[in-house]
């Protein structure tokens, strides 16, 4: 199956170094005109989850999580996350480090479109 999100080799460094120190994470891609469209890293439940959001998958068994109107727009993106120095202007748990988590993204191929791995949905 196609992985919708994945990331870089200094992004699943990062992400070790935030698990050594705050346990199990996730993630949510933000789209407030705030933070841009910054991915944005917790501590796992630390961020309210509700039916308006969709689970696109793990990096690094972290869920990464979208809002569903968010979705409609990047649907036929993948998502690879990386790492750059630089302060963003969010809660995000890498900020106080001096870096950012950053999302690149390119367009499915019409192959990938036919074998996507499944979306996760918040249950009652």
């Amino acid at each position: 199956m196609t992985p919708r999100v994945s990331l870089t080799p200094e992004a699943s460094e990062l992400i070790a170094k935030l698990k050594a120190k705050y346990g199990d994470l996730m993630f949510h891609q933000s789209g407030g005109c705030c933070d841009g469209s910054q991915p944005m890293c917790f501590e796992k439940g630390d961020f309210k989850i509700g039916q308006s959001d969709v689970c696109l998958g793990s990096i690094d068994d972290c869920e990464f999580w979208m809002s569903k109107d968010q979705f409609e727009y990047w649907k036929f993106t993948h998502l690879t996350i990386h790492v750059v120095e630089g302060r963003g202007s969010s809660f995000s748990l890498e900020i106080p480090m001096g870096l950012r988590f950053l999302t690149q993204s390119r367009m499915f191929t019409a192959e990938e479109l036919e074998d996507l791995t499944p979306l996760h949905f918040l249950e009652d």
